[in-house]
């Protein structure tokens, strides 16, 4: 059984011109020529085809393909193996690209799915979004990042406005328990953090202890975070710092 140039192209999807070309230079000749001297391909030219094709894919120039197919030491077998390992590289590359590709997605999503009028009667005055470009270079490859924009570009409007009715109401039973007296590694104070922290958690990202304790330093160590817990009771943020680290300590035991 042998196949016409016409045969060939279509069953490989190739152009006839790319066929006449991988003859002249001598790198796919076809085994036959009918009686009026048309190219005529055999099962084994169709198999070096597929082999060309192959490494042509993996972007491998002519030259070097040609090399690859006419070495004398090498089997089928060896060609398999060798295709085995440059297509578990690709796939793996490819992987790594999806990756990218579907983190690039996600930080772009917008995370506040608000009207602009939706946006002033939940938060008012304050941006939401203000921060976000600062956010996405600052954590952007984290998988909390990835796990808080998957979140938040869900959320309707009754969803932030029950966020910040529980942001407030938390805020003001900080307030009391700070002008009470009560000491950041008291119960109560803990108690709080750790009301805090499973906040995170439930509307947010996963957020262990240890990563809590770290936003704790950085509720002080930002300015601007600092003016938010500040904006609830002046020396807020550090108590609620100490009251993080203390219930984080507490778990690792």
């Amino acid at each position: 059984m042998s196949y016409s140039v016409g045969q060939v192209a279509g069953f490989a999807g190739v152009t006839v011109r790319t066929l006449h070309h991988y003859d002249e230079i001598g790198l796919l000749v076809p085994g036959e020529r009918s009686h009026a001297g048309h190219r005529r391909y055999s099962d084994a030219d169709l198999d070096r085809l597929q082999q060309i094709l192959f490494y042509r894919e993996l972007g491998f120039p002519l030259d070097e393909v040609a090399a690859l197919l006419d070495d004398p030491d090498a089997d089928p077998r060896a060609h398999l193996r060798r295709q085995h390992d440059l297509l578990t590289a690709r796939i793996e590359k490819l992987r790594k690209m999806a990756a990218a590709v579907e983190h690039a997605m996600e930080a772009r999503t917008m995370g506040i799915n608000l009207t602009p009028e939706e946006k002033f009667e939940v938060f008012g005055d304050k941006d939401p979004e203000q921060y976000a470009d600062e956010a996405e270079a600052r954590w952007g490859g984290t998988a909390q990042y990835a796990e808080s924009q998957r979140r938040v570009a869900r959320y309707t409007k009754e969803d932030w406005q029950r966020i910040q009715d529980l942001t407030a109401d938390w805020g003001r039973r900080y307030d009391a328990l700070m002008a009470a007296g009560e000491p950041p590694t008291g119960e109560a104070a803990m108690a709080l953090a750790e009301e805090h922290r499973q906040h995170i958690c439930t509307w947010y990202y996963e957020c262990p202890h240890e990563l809590h304790r770290s936003l704790g330093e950085m509720y002080v160590a930002d300015e601007r975070f600092k003016a938010f817990y500040e904006s609830m009771r002046p020396g807020l943020a550090e108590h609620l710092k100490e009251a993080i680290a203390a219930n984080a300590s507490r778990h690792a035991c």
